[in-house]
């Protein structure tokens, strides 16, 4: 199996070689190569930044009477930001999100989910300053 560099297209520079190395391609309808363009995907320090908010949210708060834990309210946010379907459960007892995986946003769409964590806590007098403290 080869591997294809991957290019971040920084400036017209980049582009160009980029456009360049693909129009260089072999094409094949037997065996089509696929092309992708796309936002990088949530950096590491989002994802570090996003785990204590939760755990803030999850200790001080709870979602119409109920105790979420840290993943069930990044469940909800995240449901929330990309409007998630929800559908019933295999067994018929409650339901499921499906949808949208946070390691698979890009790095503006996990801001946003980041900026709707402090909305919701805000609403909720989530004091998020003490994930320093904990």
């Amino acid at each position: 199996m080869s591997t294809y560099p991957t290019f971040f297209l920084r400036d017209p520079r980049i582009a160009h070689n980029a456009a360049q190395y693909i129009a260089g391609l072999p094409t094949s309808a037997d065996s089509p190569l696929v092309v992708e363009v796309k936002e990088p995907t949530r950096t590491l320090e989002q994802n570090a930044l996003m785990w204590p908010l939760l755990e803030c949210l999850s200790k001080q708060t709870d979602w119409h009477g109920i105790k979420l834990t840290e993943l069930e309210w990044k469940d909800l946010i995240s449901a929330g930001l990309v409007k998630s379907k929800v559908v019933p459960n295999l067994d018929g007892t409650g339901f499921v999100i499906v949808g949208q995986r946070t390691s698979k946003m890009g790095k503006r769409m996990f801001s946003d989910l980041i900026e709707l964590i402090y909305a919701v806590g805000a609403e909720r007098g989530v004091d998020f300053d003490a994930r320093k403290v904990a």
